[in-house]
């Protein structure tokens, strides 16, 4: 393997070969078919992009025998001289303007420029660094730049034109060289590492393009840097993020995380552990930024890789389309001008750390400041706020946060009136508190739901099931216990807000709190209590044991206490799509939501809380399911569709289509079997006559609100709540006789 640098192994040799720079080749390239050559060239431009090899290239197709052409021969001796390797033409000298930029140099080149070629068709100066020529030099050029011989040529190269005085400029042909773009350049150095036979990991050559910020020289020489350190596989992503400086992915993933969950904790131990892993903390700095711009653009253009504006891995692409998810445009349009802030202030910080601390602080704390952008990043949390809790809900089959229930839905019979849902225990106990009966004649028609069918009763000659009806009855999880099941809270519990309230969720455990029953119909009650003990109860989920699917929404509540992150991504991405008894496989709209959430440590998050919280240990399964696990829809509203009903919030939805049944009437059905004469007897309520229907009442104006001061004996008077509230001090005390 040759020692010679990578960037000089590679010249180009052709205008052909250089890349990026078409709108200077080709009108060179016409310039020589047209023969139509200047006698002088300016060209201008950043560092590494092909000024000094493009005049090297220019010198080789006028100086070739078949020549001028803008394909030299390869073969004469003028090509051979000047090709990647040639010893050089005496007829074309090259002078680096930095060391030989006085004008005695000036002086001297002007001498010998008079003297023919020795064996081409041109004498051609190419003048590197031009711009340090000084004043004194280029004014004794400027003769013979103006009037040169037939046979002499002038190329000036110079990254700073404007240095260049005036006289010189107007006398050339100024051709101005760019960066080349990133797509380019990646593909250019791919070529290059194929024909070097290295394998490089498909992260490496973003970040070799970054450091090479447009220069192809720049670039080829961080990639032979990486290139002499590979071992036997090839150039990695962690040696490439090490050598370079650059920062991992993971720290800015957690970084990014934190700033969408307000997770302080989380961000300061990132920033603990960039300043202990060594790292430089303005690179970080500037590697977030440059991070939070590719967030801004995948928020604004969804399909940004696809157009070019981004260039990462898919993998990364796909994890920053599911953080720019969870920001909204203002929170991160402020986070970015928080961040290039302090990048800026960063310079020649005596304490890095502590401005870093302070660029995070900024960023999670927009109530401590009153601009605009704060404001609207205040509201853009707000609003998050209130569609991850919908969001939440939803995904359950559960109602929206806020939802006040219709009378409708609670015009159900005595509890008890309903069929007992297979499972026995709580889903008995949810059974007997929703109780489904004939909806009030007074409530607008509902759409019909689709309730669970009677089970069909057993023939006379079958023995009585082992679980009788009573066990509906049985009592159910105490309210508020961590993990307890959604039941109908007693009255006096936490209620249902009123209209144009503050939305409040319901708590772990509970649900809203229903008005009381009112009077059911006679009919329905003994044929339902009847029919339910009449066949044996499957048990629910997996073999007895809580199912995933009605245990969804405390789960997530669970993980919510636990990290906001994890919680912000099960409720708007993910939904339960299977559960065999050991296994919760847990579906995601994409895969860059599932490999977030593999990455993140929300997996062990997640674990936890169940076994913490539900005494389970369940292996946990992520998998991509862009239908949302396919489960069926929850049923609308209607007499079964208040809280804890099937389909409803914390009802059951692993369960099959149902069939669907008739509601029971009063008229007189099909004989039923004779009940046994247990405590599923007719029970008291449902012998009295039927009352008369009351007119319907709205929930929130039967159910008086808990901070009602006229139930409240100890609410504090108008002067006692100025204090509390507003810090008022009382001056002076008036009584009005």
């Amino acid at each position: 393997m040759s020692s010679l640098a990578l960037y000089r192994r590679y010249r180009p040799e052709s205008f052909a070969e250089v890349i990026g720079q078409e709108h200077v080749t080709d009108p060179l390239q016409q310039a020589l078919r047209n023969n139509r050559v200047n006698h002088a060239y300016l060209f201008s431009g950043p560092r590494g992009c092909g000024k000094t090899t493009s005049a090297r290239i220019l010198a080789r197709c006028l100086n070739c025998e078949q020549g001028p052409t803008p394909t030299p021969c390869g073969t004469c001796q003028s090509c051979q001289d000047l090709a990647r390797n040639g010893p050089g033409s005496i007829d074309v000298i090259e002078i680096d303007a930095a060391s030989h930029g006085g004008v005695d140099d000036a002086r001297d080149l002007r001498e010998k420029a008079f003297f023919g070629p020795a064996g081409s068709r041109y004498k051609i100066y190419i003048i590197d660094e031009a711009h340090m020529v000084t004043s004194a030099g280029f004014n004794a050029l400027l003769k013979v730049v103006e009037e040169p011989p037939e046979h002499l040529k002038f190329i000036f190269a110079t990254t700073e034109p404007e240095k260049v005085i005036g006289t010189i400029r107007s006398r050339t042909h100024h051709y101005p060289f760019r960066l080349v773009p990133p797509g380019t350049l990646r593909d250019y150095l791919g070529e290059v590492c194929g024909k070097e036979d290295i394998p490089v990991e498909e992260g490496v050559l973003p970040l070799v393009v970054r450091a090479g910020a447009g220069s192809v020289r720049d670039s080829m020489s961080v990639m032979d840097q990486l290139l002499a350190g590979a071992g036997e596989q090839g150039v990695t992503y962690a040696m490439a993020t090490s050598l370079l400086g650059y920062t991992d992915g993971s720290l800015l993933d957690s970084v990014v995380e934190a700033f969408a969950t307000g997770d302080g904790a989380a961000a300061f131990e990132v920033v603990d552990r960039v300043i202990e892993g060594g790292n430089d903390p303005r690179r970080f700095v500037a590697d977030l930024l440059e991070r939070l711009r590719d967030l801004v653009i995948l928020a604004a253009v969804p399909d940004a890789a696809e157009k070019g504006l981004i260039d990462a891995p898919a993998d990364v692409i796909e994890r920053m389309q599911a953080q720019a998810g969870t920001f909204g445009p203002a929170e991160l349009t402020r986070a970015a001008d928080i961040v290039n802030e302090g990048l800026t202030e960063m310079r020649g910080a005596t304490s890095p750390r502590l401005q870093l601390e302070l660029i995070c602080a900024r960023v999670m704390l927009p109530a401590a400041y009153g601009d605009e952008r704060s404001v609207m990043a205040r509201l853009d949390r707000i609003e998050r706020g209130v569609n991850f809790a919908a969001g939440a809900a939803g995904a359950a089959g559960a109602p929206a946060v806020g939802y006040v229930p219709g009378p409708e839905a609670h015009g159900a019979g005595a509890p008890g009136q309903g069929s007992v849902e297979p499972g026995g225990g709580p889903a008995a106990a949810r059974a007997a508190v929703r109780g489904p009966g004939p909806a009030s004649p007074a409530a607008p028609p509902a759409p019909a739901p689709t309730p669970p069918a009677p089970v069909p009763a057993a023939p006379p000659s079958q023995p009585p099931a082992a679980a009788p009806a009573p066990a509906a009855e049985s009592p159910a999880a105490p309210a508020g216990a961590p993990g307890a099941w959604p039941t109908a809270a007693p009255t006096g519990g936490a209620g249902g807000r009123r209209p144009g309230g503050w939305p409040t969720a319901a708590p772990t455990g509970g649900g809203g709190r229903p008005p009381a029953p009112g009077p059911s119909a006679p009919a329905p009650a003994p044929a339902a209590r009847a029919a339910a003990p009449s066949a044996p109860v499957p048990p629910a989920g997996g073999g007895g044991g809580p199912d995933p699917r009605t245990l969804w929404p405390n789960i997530l509540e669970t993980v919510k206490n636990r990290r906001r992150f994890t919680w912000i991504l099960l409720s708007q991405n993910a939904q339960v799509t299977g559960f065999d008894g050991t296994t919760l496989q847990i579906g995601f709209v994409n895969a860059g939501a599932r490999d977030n959430f593999l990455s993140s440590g929300s997996e062990d998050v997640l674990r936890q809380a169940l076994a913490e919280q539900f005494n389970v240990q369940w292996k946990i399964e992520a998998v991509v399911d862009p239908s949302g696990g396919g489960a069926a829809a929850p049923a609308p509203a209607g007499p079964s569709g208040g809280y804890g009903g099937g389909g409803g919030y914390g009802g059951s939805s692993d369960a099959g289509p149902r069939p669907s049944a008739p509601r029971p009437s009063p008229s007189p059905g099909p004989a039923q079997p004779a009940s046994p004469p247990g405590p599923a007897a007719a029970p008291a309520p449902a012998a009295r006559p039927p009352a008369p229907e009351p007119p319907p009442v709205s929930p929130e104006d039967d159910i008086p609100e808990d901070d009602d001061p006229d139930l409240d004996e100890s609410a504090l008077s108008g002067k006692e709540l100025l204090v509390r509230e507003l810090g008022a001090t009382v001056v002076e005390e008036i009584t009005n006789e």
